[in-house]
């Protein structure tokens, strides 16, 4: 039966064969059980004592457990005391103690989410509705950039933060195109696409990955050349949380300026605003591939007046009187001056996009900082438009937004890089759509009157806007997590409620994941509300042969008599 929670609306259904009842894990000696059997798995599988497993094993009794769950939690919303708490979490130091936790979980018939440290906006990797563990992964967080090939082995549990501070230590002229905010976990990002302020020179992080290394449903470690190209292509942009444990990935570096320029450009409605981000459309996604310039849009209010404020904010790569030449043609209506740019490294550009005004004068060990339990309640949505907004639409889209009062909106140009790489080319499908749309709305007060209408602004107006973006499936991007657009309890109609959401994710991508995840996690051991899910037994092997023929020779040998079907 579906049920719904205050917490986490219609999240965690799971069809789980439970060896031991609900009921009777909330007891001490229950979970005490649970706790012993796993340790003492653990260890036999590591040939480890059980005394240094404990250290990376944390039961409910354990003092360290509140600190260590509370670390990575990034959304209050899942920061309550009724959210429901894992088992145990494990924190592995070693890929054996991963291959081990893998294997050590699965006769235990517990969901197991993997967390790689990051913001996960609707909490997939660290609750569930059914009793679980928690695999997090931030202890694995080593960066090793290589100047002489221009490549970084980046960990799963490692920080964009400190990856990009690496990257600094070894070269002022390379960098990797992902996100803007530092504490994002690599291990989500990189494997559901990772995109930033570089996306429309270079394209998504996905598209400079080289090399992966992963821990698959039967424990082995697998690089790229051993899990084959369709398994590593589905880790490539397909959520890797739904294949195996992803350890981390080889990424190819990008040369960037010794120069950049950044700016920051707000307008409101009474000064142009409505035009400003009208013209926005038509220069954002098709201006110079060295340019980009997100447009925040926010509800205001200006001499006691409600309003809209748009802002323009910017990363050029290149210097300042050039952009500002740029754009006196492209789009005059943002008045850009040479006064409101300010010149930089690529580093100091990072640090300025998070907010830290005086980037050139800031430490850069700020961000190595993982601001642990830390967490404020929010919600995020998302879109792609593909045809431009008419004018009367921008207009119509203020109105709405000051009628609401708080939610505010996110728009991220594509174009450039992105329009040249096929839409198969990796899971991620929305190549050649004009802009991505984030609908963000965050609060601090803890009230579940104020949790409720400010996630009914956020539902209102992802209605709202629905004339005005894709359509056939209306798209949404993987790694802002929005469970309003469907989950998965992963029973018998597992595939249909999967392909609700995969179809937004991944467009036409989605089919080809779901048969590489039924070849290779065929038992759905790796899951969550949104995971890809495998193709009802009828039609297992009605597969492609050439998807993974090691791994799917493998499985035929295992499931013989379904294969005899």
């Amino acid at each position: 039966m579906l049920t719904t929670r205050p917490t986490f609306v219609s999240v965690g259904f799971f069809l789980l064969f439970l060896s031991l009842p609900l009921s009777s894990l909330s007891q001490p000696s229950a979970s005490s059980s649970v706790y012993d059997s796993f340790l003492k798995c653990l260890s036999e599988k590591t040939k480890t004592s059980q005394s240094e497993n404990a250290k990376i094993v944390f039961s409910q009794t354990n003092p360290s457990y509140t600190s260590v769950l509370r670390a990575y939690i990034r959304n209050a919303r899942f920061n309550k005391s009724s959210t429901p708490k894992p088992t145990i979490i494990v924190t592995p130091l070693s890929y054996s103690h991963v291959s081990a936790a893998v294997l050590c979980s699965k006769p235990l018939n517990f969901v197991f989410k993997i967390r790689s440290g990051g913001h996960d906006y609707d909490g997939l990797s660290y609750i569930s509705d059914k009793p679980f563990f928690i695999l997090d992964m931030s202890n694995l967080r080593k960066v090793s950039v290589d100047l002489a090939d221009q490549t970084a082995w980046i960990s799963a549990g490692a920080t964009l933060g400190e990856v990009y501070y690496h990257i600094w230590e070894k070269s002022k002229v390379l960098g990797f195109p992902a996100g803007v905010c530092p504490t994002v976990g690599v291990g989500g990002h990189l494997s559901g696409g990772g995109y930033g302020n570089m996306l429309r020179k270079f394209g998504l992080s996905v598209d400079h990955f080289i090399d992966a290394k992963m821990v698959d449903v039967n424990g082995a470690v697998l690089d790229r050349k051993a899990m084959g190209e369709d398994l590593f292509w589905a880790i490539s942009g397909g959520g890797g949380g739904s294949f195996g444990v992803v350890l981390g990935y080889k990424v190819k570096l990008v040369p960037v300026p010794a120069t950049v320029t950044v700016f920051r450009v707000e307008q409101y409605m009474a000064s142009g605003a409505v035009d400003m981000v009208h013209k926005w459309q038509f220069v954002g996604p098709k201006t110079d591939k060295n340019l980009f310039m997100r447009m925040l849009i926010q509800p205001a209010t200006r001499n006691k007046v409600k309003t809209v404020r748009a802002t323009v904010v910017a990363l050029f790569l290149g210097k300042a009187d050039d952009v500002v030449s740029l754009l006196a043609k492209e789009l005059p209506e943002l008045a850009l001056k040479k006064e409101n740019c300010r010149e930089m490294t690529w580093f100091q550009s990072a640090l300025y996009w998070y907010n830290y005004l005086n980037a050139t004068q800031t430490d850069p060990k700020v961000f190595l900082d993982r601001n642990l339990d830390s967490s404020g309640f929010g919600k995020r949505k998302s879109d792609y438009v593909e045809t431009e907004i008419p004018r009367k639409g921008i207009e119509s889209l203020f109105n709405k937004m000051i009628e609401l009062g708080k939610i505010g909106l996110v728009f991220n140009p594509y174009g450039g890089r992105m329009a040249e790489i096929a839409e198969d080319a990796t899971p991620f499908p929305h190549r050649n759509m004009l802009f991505k749309i984030q609908y963000s709305i965050n609060w601090k007060d803890s009230s579940q009157d104020l949790e409720k209408r400010y996630l009914k602004q956020a539902k209102t107006l992802h209605s709202f806007m629905t004339g005005f973006v894709s359509k056939n499936p209306r798209g949404a991007y993987l790694n802002y997590r929005d469970v309003d657009i469907g989950v998965n309890d992963h029973g018998e109609d597992s595939y249909k409620e999967g392909e609700v959401y995969g179809r937004m994710y991944f467009g036409k991508n989605f089919d080809r994941l779901v048969k590489i995840k039924t070849v290779v996690d065929p038992d759905n051991f790796f899951r969550n509300e949104q995971s890809i899910p495998t193709l009802p037994s009828k039609v297992y092997y009605a597969i492609n042969e050439a998807l993974h023929p090691p791994i799917l020779d493998q499985y035929k040998r295992k499931n013989k008599a379904v294969a005899q079907q």
